[in-house]
């Protein structure tokens, strides 16, 4: 049989689920493969791209559709298993699970769709109304908000030491200190609320001081004052304050106020950074688009 369309794995990947114990992608993979019947070839069918098998793509997929429905939610090493609302849908025993059939039942995918311009294409309206060049770009769209969310599940999977080194690495791609020489963790039991430092020229004479959090929770405002207390007992006026959570409105109202330079960079954020820079990440592809320009009519000398 062909390889199936995610939104024909989504409910046997949920029956899957209910099964047992929470699933890595791989295990999941593997017995659905199994259960479609596919053959070795159709297991090893690759996107056009040849980066990665069509069936893994899809079976990843349908997981992401219904963690955004609350379907399925993932443990810190990024298994998945089924959620109550995930149990009570295959009570309802529908005969087969679409992107339509989540937003019409689960107003937070709803939500959802309407923030993510590729998805709605497929479920409100007709395909027709974008250009290829829009269709790609809310794809490109689509494709970043999930590595966003494979980042940080994979960050809260690692240790706070690989935390913080990973925000010095970020830093310095970003240009800040020139050099790794020039970025440094500071050890634990002397760090005094600062877990890094950048030294912005040679000689050390402008210095960053940075602090990483790898919580889940909100960061609230007794976080940041403590910061800012650690940055005026080294008389520093520079602090960058990392999460990979969210900050409170309390916190980001304090960093306003407060007379010194503070930057605060939540989860979503320093998920975007990494992607911008390249941080933990492997190129699988890229695609050129070309147009004719108005410079260029003078190539066409009938035009």
């Amino acid at each position: 049989m062909p390889v199936p369309d995610f939104q024909s794995i989504t409910l046997p990947l949920l029956k899957l689920l209910s099964k047992g114990d929470a699933l890595q992608l791989r295990d999941a993979v593997r017995e659905l493969a199994g259960d479609f019947t596919l053959t070795t070839e159709e297991r090893e069918e690759r996107l056009p791209s040849g980066k990665a098998r069509r069936f893994d793509n899809r079976v990843g997929w349908a997981r992401f559709h219904m963690e955004r429905a609350g379907l399925v939610v993932r443990t810190a090493d990024g298994a998945a298993h089924i959620t109550d609302e995930g149990r009570q849908l295959l009570n309802d025993a529908p005969p087969r699970v679409t992107m339509v059939y989540l937003r019409e039942h689960y107003p937070v995918y709803a939500a959802f769709i309407k923030t993510t311009p590729a998805t709605a294409t497929t479920t409100t309206e007709p395909p027709s109304e974008r250009t290829p060049e829009e269709l790609i770009d809310a794809s490109h769209q689509q494709l970043s908000a999930r590595l966003r969310e494979e980042l940080l599940t994979q960050i809260q999977a690692q240790s706070p030491a690989f935390f913080e080194e990973l925000v010095i690495d970020l830093l310095v791609k970003m240009g800040y200190g020139g050099s790794l020489g020039s970025a440094r963790r500071v050890g634990r039991s002397r760090d005094g609320g600062i877990d890094g430092i950048i030294d912005e020229d040679p000689l050390g004479l402008d210095v960053v001081y940075i602090q990483a959090k790898r919580w889940t929770g909100s960061v609230g405002s007794p976080v940041l004052q403590g910061f800012a207390g650690s940055l005026e007992a080294k008389r520093a006026t520079k602090g960058v304050i990392i999460t990979t959570s969210h900050f409170s409105q309390d916190a980001l109202d304090f960093v306003k106020l407060v007379g010194k330079r503070i930057v605060t960079i939540d989860g979503e954020q320093l998920a975007q950074l990494m992607i911008d820079y390249a941080v933990g990440l492997t190129e699988t592809g890229s695609y050129k688009l070309y147009r004719i320009a108005l410079e260029d009519l003078d190539y066409f000398p009938e035009a």
